[in-house]
């Protein structure tokens, strides 16, 4: 039967030397299971799922359980992963977050939509609806710094004047100007627990600073999102100009290396532990504290600095110090003292040595080194 032919022949195409099909064409996800027929694609599962809502765009089969003809077979031969990259993607900023497979799904989603049904990156486009000058201006739904409800807030996105802002009353200054040097941003749909929310971080004297924000629409939060990066991008190209933009583009925004709550106890050891949020930035080599997860500022922060300045992270607990429910302990080492802390378990225990032990091994990159402009 065409059918038991034909799946070899696509097995075959996943492996094809120069063709990209052994990654998912939208998040990169290896060895996917699925294909699109009408854009000659391979995809995983989660992106197939993504494209099933585009049927005038895109039509989805499995490589497995489904049916091919030999006309659809022969499409996928002459088509594939990197053929669609050079027409779709041919114009992407470089500003523009392309997700990977870890990312939520309004940043895939968003990314696909962007790519096949907007057509925003192919060569012929003229204009980018995503920020690309860095400004923009609308409402968000923003969190209340001392409450759990969400407020209609007016933003304003300005990379010429080098700030966000945003308002509470029309009639009344604004709350807060946020200098785009400060600023980075991040989805955090599940801490939020929204599929749109995003986290805004900016240090406010001396103390990290949070906004939880959201919208109803996908394209608009993740607009926001990409016109914070444009902003950021030119911010990092005025400020450094020769420092390469390689270089440049991983520090536009970032996420958290690793979150989670864990038992701290004070500098004596004999204090109270005590539970905490703690998100560790390993750009910044900073593990931040926080009462909850969703609070507006941190309680404190460790800086986690290179071995070789005398920063270690140990398995254990000090000599007499234990914590009450929680056992699985572990000691930050810097040169002026030692911060204590216990796990809920050993599994949470080695993700945390794991996560901090990469940050201590890490090397300063040069554009740090040479300016600490971006670490502020």
């Amino acid at each position: 039967m065409a059918q038991d032919c034909n799946k070899p022949v696509l097995l075959e195409l996943l492996t094809a030397a120069g063709t990209g099909n052994s990654h998912c064409a939208d998040c990169g996800a290896p060895d996917p299971e699925w294909a699109s027929y009408k854009l000659g694609i391979f995809i995983c599962l989660n992106c197939s799922g993504i494209h099933r809502n585009l049927p005038e765009i895109s039509r989805v089969k499995s490589l497995h359980l489904d049916f091919w003809e030999n006309d659809l077979v022969e499409f996928m031969r002459t088509h594939g992963n990197f053929c669609a990259k050079a027409k779709y993607e041919a114009k992407v900023p470089p500003f523009y977050y392309i997700p990977d497979s870890k990312d939520c799904l309004v940043l895939k989603e968003q990314w696909i939509r962007a790519k096949y049904e907007r057509e925003e990156f192919v060569a012929s486009s003229v204009c980018h609806e995503t920020g690309s000058s860095g400004s923009r201006e609308g409402f968000l739904w923003k969190r209340g710094r001392d409450s759990r409800r969400f407020l209609k807030r007016r933003f304003l996105l300005s990379a010429w004047d080098g700030v966000l802002k945003y308002y509470t009353k029309e009639s009344r200054g604004p709350k807060a100007v946020i200098s785009i040097k400060d600023l980075n941003a991040m989805f955090q749909t599940e801490k939020i627990r929204n599929p749109h929310g995003l986290q805004i971080t900016y240090s406010k004297e001396g103390q990290m600073r949070n906004l939880f924000v959201y919208h109803e629409s996908g394209k608009e939060i993740v607009d926001w999102f990409n016109a914070i990066r444009a902003a950021r991008l030119q911010f990092l190209r005025t400020t450094f100009p020769t420092t390469p933009e390689a270089e440049l583009l991983p520090k536009i925004t970032r996420n958290y290396f690793k979150e989670g709550y864990m038992e701290k106890t004070g500098p004596k050891h004999k204090e109270a532990f005590k539970k905490r949020w703690f998100s560790l930035d390993s750009q910044e080599r900073n593990l931040l504290y926080f009462k909850d997860p969703l609070d507006a500022f941190e309680l404190g922060h460790v800086f986690i600095g290179h071995k070789e300045q005398g920063y270690e992270v140990q398995a254990d607990l000090p000599r007499g110090v234990s914590g009450k429910k929680w056992k699985a302990g572990l000691t930050i080492v810097t040169p002026h003292r030692k911060f204590v802390c216990v796990c809920e378990n050993d599994r949470e225990q080695k993700e945390w040595l794991a996560a901090l032990n990469v940050v201590i091994s890490q090397p300063r990159t040069g554009c740090e080194l040479r300016q600490t402009g971006l670490s502020a």
